[in-house]
């Protein structure tokens, strides 16, 4: 049994939109189901931010950007290869609005993120080019946290890439398995959590979370 969340944890919540959810733009199975996990699971930290896909319209990493691609096909941008992806989470859009029933009062900080139309954002520390910063290590580090604990969608994509990057950030880190859930495109899910652990990134269970439930 895990001590409860001390002032030296935040708890990062990734993209609970509703195009992540099933029916939307793009959808993943199950997603709709992180949505109450998500809300009990916060309850124990006094600290939370919330992520959000903030796309432009036309992103380049839109299928429907590049003639005669298709959607989860790959492609070579200026910083290297590029899942293509469904238009979703489109700036002021339903889409990119949260799941409604999120209910996280004590949020704290809302991170916007792939705004920018040449570059895709899976990590809420690095942009997909791997240089450019969101500015969210630092402002963890001047706050005081030290550990950062991860929920939300999709496992395999934003997920991961900001667990890993928040460990190379020098952050403890742990990702709570079941208040998310993945995509799972061509092995991505197994290949996440091997790249996860081989970091140091910690899993574990909401349950394992004393008063969650």
């Amino acid at each position: 049994m895990l001590h409860p969340p001390t002032d030296r944890d935040i708890l990062l919540v990734v993209d609970v939109q509703n195009d992540f959810l099933p029916g939307g733009a793009l959808g993943v199975r199950d997603g709709d189901a992180v949505v109450p996990i998500v809300n009990r699971l916060a309850r124990r930290y006094a600290h939370v931010i919330l992520t959000q896909d903030w796309h432009v319209a036309g992103h380049l990493s839109f299928a429907s950007t590049h003639p005669g691609k298709a959607p989860f096909e790959a492609i070579e941008l200026p910083y290297g290869p590029q899942l293509l992806w469904p238009d979703h989470c489109v700036q002021g859009t339903a889409g990119a609005a949260f799941a409604p029933g999120l209910d996280i009062p004590q949020t704290e900080l809302v991170l916007r993120k792939g705004y920018r139309r040449e570059i895709d954002s899976y990590s809420a520390f690095v942009e997909a080019d791997r240089v450019t910063p969101t500015g969210l290590a630092g402002y963890l580090r001047e706050r005081g946290f030290t550990r950062v604990h991860l929920a939300g969608l999709a496992t395999d994509f934003c997920v991961a890439w900001s667990a890993v990057d928040a460990r190379r950030c020098g952050f403890d880190v742990v990702v709570v398995g079941d208040a998310c859930r993945a995509i799972d495109t061509a092995g991505s899910l197994d290949a996440a959590w091997t790249r996860m652990r081989d970091a140091g990134v910690v899993e574990i269970r909401s349950s394992e979370l004393p008063g969650i439930f």
